[in-house]
C-alpha cells in the first residue's frame, strides 16, 4: 500500500487516529532508512537530533516536525513531490491532539502513547494478575485502584483520572474486541470494600455476555503458568502495515515491543494461558459462585 492510499484509509479512523498515523509514518520512515542502509545516528545528525529520537519517531511515540520529515525524506532519496507530499501531509495530521490530551495534567507521556494505541486497536488480548483490566472496571473500583497509587491526590484529580478510565471504556462500544485472562487473585482480592468489589464482580459477569468481550479466570489450582513474568497486553490493529504491539506497564514507565520476534513470543504465551485457564463458560460459573456467597 502506498503512503497516499494508507493516508486516505486512515483519515476517518477512530479517536486513536493521530497515534495510528504516527506509527504508520514512522514505519514508512524506518523502511526508507533501512533500504538506504542509513544508521539511526546518521539520520539523527541530519535533523540535529540523537539516534534515540529517530527510534522514537520510527515507533510513533513522539510528534513529527514537518521540517524533520522533509529533511529525512531528502536524506533517504525521496525527492519526487508526488512521493513526498502524502508523507508530509501524513506528518501534519499525525500531530493532531487526541481526546486524552485535555487530561495531560494527570497522564504521563508514556501512558498517553498507550491510550492512543488502545483507541486505534481492533483487538486487545491481556493478562492481569492484580487488578481487573481497566476497560472492565466500574467507576468505584477504578477510583479505589487509582487511590492506591495516588492516595494524597485531591478529589478533583481523582475524578479526572477516573474520567480518563471510563472514557477509554467507550472503545468496547465502538468495535474493540477484548480477550482477558485474569488470575483468580484478582477476583478474590477485595478492592475498595466488599460492596464495591461485589458490584465489580457483577459488572464483570455482565460483560462476559457481550460478544466482543471474552474473560477467562486462571484458577489457583492450575499452579504455575506461562505468564510468570507478570501482566501484559497485546494490541492488534486493522491496518496490515502496523505491527502488533506488546505493552507492559511498570511503576513509572512502560515497555512497548513491536518486533515480530517479541510479539510472536508473547502471543504464544497468551495462547498457552488461554488453554490453561477456565473456559469462558466455566468462568461465568466461577463468577456466579463468588457472587452467590
Amino acid at each position: 500500500m502506498s503512503a497516499e492510499s494508507a493516508e486516505g484509509k486512515l483519515l476517518n479512523h477512530s479517536p486513536g487516529s493521530p497515534t495510528v498515523l504516527r506509527i504508520l509514518l514512522g514505519t514508512q520512515l524506518r523502511r526508507l532508512r533501512t533500504e538506504k542502509g542509513i544508521s539511526r545516528e546518521d539520520a539523527g545528525y541530519s535533523i540535529r537530533a540523537s539516534h534515540a529520537k529517530i527510534s522514537r519517531l520510527e515507533l510513533g511515540q513522539v510528534s513529527f516536525k514537518q521540517r524533520d520529515v522533509a529533511d529525512l525524506l531528502t536524506l533517504y532519496g525521496v525527492t519526487d513531490p508526488a512521493e513526498r507530499e502524502p508523507l508530509l501531509a501524513l506528518a501534519k495530521q499525525a500531530n493532531a491532539p487526541g481526546w486524552w490530551h485535555k487530561y495531560g495534567d494527570v497522564l504521563p507521556p508514556w501512558f498517553e502513547v498507550y491510550i492512543g494505541l488502545e483507541g486505534a486497536a481492533s483487538s486487545i488480548r491481556t493478562y492481569e494478575n492484580q487488578f481487573v483490566p481497566g476497560l472492565l472496571q466500574t467507576p468505584d473500583y477504578a477510583r479505589a485502584v487509582i487511590e492506591l497509587a495516588h492516595e494524597k491526590a485531591p478529589r478533583v484529580e481523582l475524578d479526572r483520572r477516573v474520567a480518563v478510565r471510563t472514557t477509554r471504556q467507550g472503545r468496547l462500544e465502538s468495535g474493540l474486541t477484548l480477550w482477558a485472562v485474569i488470575d483468580e487473585a484478582v477476583v478474590r482480592r477485595t478492592i475498595g470494600g466488599s460492596e464495591i468489589m461485589r458490584a465489580q464482580l457483577a459488572h464483570l459477569l455482565d460483560l462476559t455476555a457481550e460478544r466482543n468481550v471474552t474473560v477467562q479466570i486462571m484458577p489457583f489450582d492450575r499452579g504455575g503458568h506461562a505468564a510468570a513474568g507478570g501482566p501484559f497486553s497485546i494490541l492488534r490493529f486493522p491496518e496490515p502495515e502496523l505491527p502488533d504491539v506488546v505493552y507492559m506497564e511498570q511503576l513509572t514507565s512502560a515497555l512497548y515491543l513491536d518486533k515480530p520476534a517479541d510479539s510472536d513470543n508473547y502471543l504464544e504465551v497468551m495462547d498457552r494461558l488461554s488453554i490453561q485457564a477456565e473456559e469462558p463458560k466455566e468462568t461465568r460459573r466461577f463468577l456466579e459462585r463468588l457472587l452467590s456467597r
